[in-house]
């Protein structure tokens, strides 16, 4: 099989301030307590996605799921390590994301159209199925600063999901929006599996991501916990987030498949 997305030993560090404001600054000062800190958001992240496949990545808030999604995506890059994908990406990394508030919906799709490489003409031959599946013709030719957030996301969605893409990437949107609407583009992503389109899904949603995915990787503390059979990264996720509210560090169980997978 052809290899569609690789991440190699990417690390990706931030800094966490804690001074918010002068008053902090000064305290923090005259006590001699550090004014930042920095933390590993990714952690010698090693994976690799074949074409067509369909990965869910789970993890707790704050595990390094949606950061590793960015470093695919392009919107960050790694300190250390690399990324490659092949073919051309489309995704929802936040809702609305690439949708410019101060312009219509229509001229939004022309924008976010454009911005995910479909060219002009294309995206004439599309507009109508583009609008048609968002929902919004009514709406069509007001600004998007006036859409509430499930509006934002079902032509954001439409949109990308009408480019065509080798690899679909989605982070958490499909929390947003009604139920019928979740399932047209549960249904969308299902055809494009079909179709062989390789995906990487991120939500907290683990009964649809089971139903989606066959392989799950699974993030702890930066780093890849578990890759390998989705419903077990599920599992994992359920004890992570038991334990989490109980106060208590997560842990998988022992015999579990630790570490990247192929």
């Amino acid at each position: 099989m052809t290899e569609a997305i690789i991440v190699d030993s990417v690390t990706k560090e931030f800094r966490l301030r804690h001074a918010r404001s002068l008053k902090d600054l000064a305290v923090r000062t005259l006590r001699r307590q550090s004014l930042a800190e920095r933390f590993n958001a990714l952690d010698n992240v090693s994976l690799t996605v074949q074409q067509g496949e369909a990965i869910a990545l789970m993890g707790l808030n704050g595990s390094g799921k949606s950061t590793l999604l960015k470093m695919i995506s392009g919107v960050m890059r790694p300190d250390s390590g690399s990324v490659r994908v092949r073919g051309r990406i489309a995704g929802l990394i936040d809702v609305g994301a690439g949708l410019h508030p101060e312009l219509t919906g229509r001229e939004n799709i022309f924008l976010n159209g454009a911005i995910l490489g479909m060219g002009e003409a294309e995206i004439r031959r599309k507009f109508d199925a583009i609008v048609d599946f968002s929902g919004v013709e009514r709406f069509l030719d007001g600004q998007v600063k006036f859409y509430s957030s499930g509006m934002f996301m079902r032509l954001a969605f439409s949109i990308a999901a009408h480019t065509e893409p080798d690899v679909f990437l989605i982070d958490e949107v499909l929390a947003v929006g009604d139920p019928p609407f979740r399932r047209k583009c549960q249904d969308r992503i299902r055809e494009l599996r079909r179709e062989g389109r390789t995906m990487v899904i991120v939500a907290h949603d683990i009964k649809m991501l089971t139903e989606l995915c066959d392989r799950g990787v699974m993030m702890r503390g930066g780093q890849v916990a578990f890759d390998g059979d989705v419903k077990v990264a599920g599992d994992m996720w359920r004890e992570d987030r038991r334990a989490r509210r109980r106060g208590e560090p997560a842990a998988g169980r022992a015999g579990e498949p630790v570490g990247p997978r192929g």
